[in-house]
């Protein structure tokens, strides 16, 4: 029966791919495929526990091995046999079925066309994306690196440079019965600096909305007690309780409840005259990195808008300005808001495709 042997190592390659589809780009095939083999391989629960074991090799891995095994290898309960015929087989962008069965992830032939096709997809305008991308773009976002800024605390801890810490320099001092010992220094701890999303999600912004908000969730998800979320249409919605969910699905599904003016009309002046007054002053904004994503189209008074955005600018250690039309050829920041807000924007960003978007969270982790 090699054939069926051959059968049930594609699909085990094939789950491993999905792995490292989702953003678990440790998961090799080798190591699992032998474990496997030492256990029952129509045995739900022995593949499971083999696939933890060998693909795994960070805590926070583990939600999405679950998704992807569940979706692979069906909802049967654990230790109930697999039947091969309803295997679930999903391939990664870029590949045919007979790419999806030929071998391991690690083949030569498939890594080029994989890459490329990642490649593309990576530098392409959101807007012009079909579901099928879409959703290979969703879950390219959670491979995406977040990082939060870091800031000097004032607390300091024991290093090898730095200032002189008399204090335990005199204590080695005298534990040595007063021969010289070394100069023990100190240097302050970094500490996270606070991250503020402002997004746009007016009917302008509908086709860029939900990759920045999932932008905003793997921020989050990096730094979740020093990053706040809010969303501006016609009026400014606090999303960040919904962001602690740890899927970007249900997280934005949660946010979509707390939303209520979705693709509407915006006066980006007023919302953030109503950040400022309800959330700047109290502190969110204050030595934070404050990342506005939109397209700057104002409604409203675009002399309301520049004045907020330089009392923003006071408040905040950066302000990033996040524009999907700013990467595209020919675009000039002439429209009235934009134009307004302008002089007090540390950096105008494109922010159209995963590209652009990896390099803002970069940008915000380098402020």
């Amino acid at each position: 029966m090699a054939s069926d042997r051959r059968d049930e190592i594609d699909r085990l390659v094939g789950f491993v791919r999905a792995l490292r589809s989702a953003g678990i780009r440790s998961a090799t095939s080798t190591d699992f495929i032998e474990a496997v083999g030492l256990l029952d391989v129509g045995a739900r629960e022995d593949v499971y526990r083999a696939g933890r074991a060998t693909l795994c090799d960070d805590p926070a891995q583990l939600p999405v091995y679950d998704r992807v095994f569940a979706r692979w290898f069906g909802e049967t309960g654990v230790g109930e046999r697999m039947n091969p015929m309803t295997v679930t087989v999903e391939r990664p962008l870029g590949l045919g079925a007979d790419d999806a069965a030929s071998g391991d992830d690690g083949d030569a032939a498939d890594a080029p066309a994989l890459a490329s096709a990642r490649e593309r997809l990576a530098h392409r305008d959101v807007a012009a994306l079909d579901a099928r991308e879409r959703r290979e773009l969703a879950r390219a976002f959670a491979a995406l690196p977040a990082r939060p800024p870091q800031r000097r605390g004032h607390r300091t801890a024991p290093s090898h440079r730095g200032s002189i810490d008399l204090n335990r320099t005199a204590r080695e001092q005298l534990r040595r019965g007063g021969e010289p010992g070394p100069l023990l220094r100190r240097e302050r701890r970094p500490r996270p600096r606070r991250v503020v999303w402002l997004i746009d999600v007016s009917g302008s912004m509908k086709p860029y909305a939900d990759s920045y908000l999932r932008l905003a969730h793997r921020s989050f998800q990096s730094a979740p007690r020093t990053t706040e979320v809010f969303t501006m249409g016609t009026r400014l919605t606090r999303i960040t309780p919904a962001l602690r969910l740890q899927d970007p699905d249900r997280a934005l599904a949660a946010a979509g409840e707390l939303v209520p003016d979705w693709s509407g009309g915006t006066r980006l002046g007023d919302m953030l005259r109503a950040f400022g007054d309800r959330w700047g002053r109290r502190g969110v904004a204050r030595g934070a990195v404050v990342i506005i994503a939109s397209d700057g189209w104002e409604r409203g008074d675009a002399q309301l808008l520049g004045e907020q955005v330089a009392q923003l600018h006071r408040l905040a250690h950066r302000v990033v300005w996040a524009n999907p039309h700013r990467g595209k050829a020919g675009y000039e920041p002439i429209q009235s808001g934009i134009a307004a807000a302008l002089p007090s924007v540390d950096q105008l960003v494109a922010g159209h495709s995963l590209a652009t978007l990896a390099e803002v969270l970069e940008l915000a982790a380098r402020a």
